[in-house]
């Protein structure tokens, strides 16, 4: 205990920083909450100060005085969704350049089994004060996030802003990417193409919508949807209603890349291995594992990220726009064969 009193008396403070750089408080101050304004020959004395003195700023204390320019909210829609944890942390690591804190909270609660806002959780975050908020992925119910903070500067990644049109937004070019996808299966003499997806939200619709229009554009008949969700479960159940028609498709396109490997377990089960491609979306780790080797759709989640966080930090005068990052495609097994013989 007397150990602890001592640590607790000698913990450095803003004041200890301040004489140790030979600045003032006010400049150490601003160090911390608008690291633009200082030169960045005293930002690094103070850092180097701060750090050889152990200092850490105390971030809710500065909040709640309203110095909240260094506190940047991070609002999830799945926190254990591989997807969005690679936007997250390049949004952190871009943030902490800058100089500002990254807090990350996951949004969703489940209530009766539906996924809905956490507005709990949403009001402590309200309470923090911070200055810009990052939303990424779908997050229910947006208008409520600008009621709660209305003078916060959002932007939304890897999402549509739905009910919020004052966001920027920034994702992946979705329609090139399904482009990829689909061009792909043409080159490897697939004709029967169908699409897993269509459900959850603005993201699987507009994927959807994006299929239709690849088909159309190689001049390929109208295939059918199978309707799934971004989830594994979901898209073996549509695979399988697919795959099990009178004239099953040679090839799927997956809205994700968790449907895409529920579609894989379909294609096992039903004996089609090596003979009917599959390909996902997002390429996240998953679809790198050697006993998956899935051809997925990268859409650049840490260029998404990285670009997020800067246009929290942008002085834009409030121009709302859409940043679209190009997609690449990353071909493993799962699609790299021709298609059989009809």
């Amino acid at each position: 205990m007397a150990t602890e009193a001592k640590s607790a008396r000698s913990r450095a403070t803003i004041r200890d920083v301040a004489a140790r750089a030979e600045v003032s408080k006010s400049l150490v101050s601003l160090v911390y909450s608008s690291p633009d304004s200082v030169s960045p020959e005293r930002r690094e004395r103070v850092r180097r100060a701060a750090a050889e003195l152990g200092y850490r700023p105390n971030h809710v204390a500065r909040s709640l005085n309203g110095m909240r320019d260094d506190i940047v909210g991070i609002l999830v829609a799945d926190s254990r969704n591989p997807v969005l944890t690679e936007i997250v942390d390049a949004a952190r690591a871009t943030l902490f350049e800058t100089g500002r804190l990254g807090v990350v909270f996951s949004a969703i609660t489940a209530e009766r089994g539906s996924a809905r806002l956490d507005v709990e959780l949403l009001s402590m975050i309200a309470d923090l004060r911070p200055a810009s908020l990052l939303i990424v992925g779908s997050v229910p119910e947006m208008h409520l996030i600008r009621q709660a903070m209305p003078a916060a500067r959002i932007v939304v990644a890897s999402a549509i802003p739905a009910q919020l049109e004052d966001a920027p937004s920034v994702h992946g070019d979705d329609a090139a990417g399904v482009g990829l996808a689909v061009g792909h299966l043409v080159a490897q003499h697939h004709r029967r193409i169908a699409h897993i997806g269509g459900i959850g939200g603005p993201t699987a619709e507009v994927r959807a919508t994006a299929f239709e229009s690849a088909l159309a554009a190689h001049k390929l008949a109208p295939e059918r949807i199978g309707l799934s969700d971004f989830t594994e479960r979901s898209g073996y159940r549509a695979a399988m209603e697919l795959l099990e028609a009178p004239h099953p498709p040679s090839a799927l396109v997956a809205a994700s890349d968790l449907a895409a490997i529920g579609a894989l377990a379909a294609v096992r089960d039903r004996g089609l291995v090596g003979r009917v491609a599959v390909t996902g979306y997002d390429n996240t780790y998953l679809a790198e594992l050697g006993l998956i080797a899935l051809t997925s759709v990268d859409p650049g989640n840490r260029e998404i990220g990285r670009r997020g966080a800067l246009l929290l930090t942008a002085d834009d005068d409030g121009i709302v726009d859409t940043h679209l990052i190009e997609p690449q495609i990353a071909i493993r097994s799962s699609s790299d064969f021709f298609a059989p013989g009809d």
